[in-house]
Order: C-alpha cells, then structure tokens, then sequence
C-alpha cells in the first residue's frame, strides 16, 4: 500500500499506521481517521486513471480495521477489549488477507449479479398497452343456443343414471372349502390305505380344488390324523391314515373352519 497519511501524531504509509497502532506505539484515538478518508478520496478525483481493484480494496480493509479498533476504545462496554485482544495471535498481515478474501467473496457475488443485469438487458418488454383501435371481444356463449338444446340438456341432467353392474365372471369362486374339505377326508383316508397325492387328485377338474386338497391333507398331518412322505425329490406325495386315528373324536374336525 503506498498512500501516505498525514496526521498530527504520524506521518507515514497508511499501512505503518496500522502496524504501530497493534503495537501500542500509537495511541489510536490520538488519530483523526477523517481526513485520512478525504485525503484518498481527493487522490481519486485527481488522478488521471483509475487505481487498482486491489489498492481500493486494501485500503478499505486497513481503514475499517482502524475505524473498528477506534469505536472499541471511544464506545465503553461491559465487554471492552484491549484493541488487539481480538486479533490475539494473528499477524497483522494475516488479519488484512483473512479479510480480503472476505471482500473478494463479496465482490464475486457482485460480479454474478452484473452478469444477471446484463443477461436481462438483452431482453426488450413491452412498455406500450394494446394498440389504439384494438377491441378485445370475447366469444359469445349463447351463440346457437336454442330453448329445445336447453330443455334436452335439462332432461339428461335430471334422468336417473343406470345403476353401475359390477362383472365378475372373470373371478374364481370357490366350489369348495377347506374346511369341507378336511371333514371329507378325514371320512375317507382311513378306508383308503395308503395312496398318492396324485392318485387323491386324479379325479378333481379345476386347479383350485387341487389346491384346497393339499392345504386339507396340510391341516390333517398338522392335527396328527395323516402322516406325509416323499421318497425322491419331486417324487409323488405318499399319504398315509395314522393307526388308530379313526377312533379319535370327529367333533374337532366337524367344527374346522380353516
């Protein structure tokens, strides 16, 4: 930084000022901060160019650093702080960058909102209503509506719908039970000896009742009335009527209801 400040109690580049005032060599209220501000802006207006993003920037961070240091000590608190108690282990230096980047973030944001400003230039709206002369009519609704469409339209609105029929040929029902099923075998498997799962079937029409004799033949092993037996994988299911089951009791599966 190259702007020299002049003051009653220092005399130096802006960035000295800083130093020393950390240092405690210089006591910041002693420091008017005023003209430092109008010095640098009446720089700006006197040069022939613009000065540097960078410069601008530095010397925005060191002079708010400055004015931020001088409010802690002018404004008394219960939290006063000695001035560079919150700097306590950072560099001048490191301080100025960590802030920097700061400002460059901002900056960034900035230069993302120029880029929408100048995306939505490109764009003309209409400032302008509609031309002289130009009448909106809107379309006429009655246009072919006779009292004859209008009572027609009354009758279908008031005539009684036709009660909606639900189809279900498409549904299986079932012509048996499980639980006929079990009575019914529990009556039979004791005369029969010992026989297949597909010789039991082989009379049965419909895949469903297949499925309601083995879920029956199921419930029988489970009540302890049949035993089940398959010789090989895949083989046939061998069905066997225990000894002595017949005398048990048919009340229990008269009621099964599955």
């Amino acid at each position: 930084m190259t702007f020299v400040v002049t003051t009653p109690s220092f005399s130096g580049p802006l960035e000295l000022l800083l130093q020393m005032v950390s240092a405690h060599e210089i006591d910041l209220v002693d420091v008017p901060l005023s003209p430092i501000v109008d010095a640098f802006v009446e720089r700006l207006r006197n040069e022939a160019t613009l000065l540097d993003v960078e410069e601008l920037s530095e010397f925005l961070l060191i002079a708010s650093i400055l004015l931020e240091m001088k409010s802690h000590q002018l404004l008394p608190g219960r939290d006063a702080t000695e001035p560079d108690e919150e700097f306590l282990g950072w560099e001048e230096r490191d301080v100025m960058l960590a802030r920097l980047l700061e400002l460059r973030t901002y900056a960034s944001i900035a230069d993302q909102f120029v880029s929408l400003f100048q995306r939505a230039s490109r764009s003309f709206p209409r400032v302008r209503g509609v031309n002289d002369g130009f009448v909106v009519r809107p379309p006429d609704l009655l246009v072919g509506v006779t009292p004859a469409l209008l009572a027609a339209a009354y009758l279908r609105g008031v005539e009684e719908k036709p009660m909606p029929v639900v189809r279900l040929h498409h549904v299986t029902v079932d012509a048996v039970t499980v639980a006929e099923t079990v009575v019914s075998l529990a009556q039979r498997l004791p005369s029969m000896g010992t026989l297949s799962f597909r010789r039991l079937v082989a009379d049965l029409e419909t895949r469903i009742e297949v499925i309601v004799h083995f879920l029956a033949l199921l419930e029988l092993c489970k009540l302890g009335h049949v035993t089940l037996g398959q010789g090989s994988t895949f083989g046939d299911v061998e069905i066997s009527w225990m000894i002595g089951a017949e005398h048990l009791e048919l009340e229990r599966i008269d009621v099964y209801e599955g």
